[in-house]
């Protein structure tokens, strides 16, 4: 399996973005982080995420940590 398939993190930056009314360009001007990277994360493609970006994402949407990422894991084989 490819290393993208194992992990069980998921991320919500679409349905929050929709619940806020707010694009990723909006985001990533109020963030400072490219749109190139948002977009990475929104598709479930980032390997990793900074405690900075994430903290920064959080003020912007009013959210917490758990609201953004969450952790299904895929059971026993």
């Amino acid at each position: 399996m490819a290393e993208e398939e194992l992990h069980s993190i998921h991320i919500h930056l679409d349905r929050l973005l929709a619940e806020r009314g707010m694009t990723l360009t909006e985001l990533s001007a109020q963030v400072g982080i490219t749109v190139v990277n948002l977009s990475i994360l929104k598709n479930g493609r980032a390997k990793a995420i900074r405690f900075s970006t994430l903290s920064k994402i959080c003020d912007v949407l009013h959210c917490q940590p758990g609201d953004l990422i969450t952790h299904h894991p895929a059971g026993p084989a």
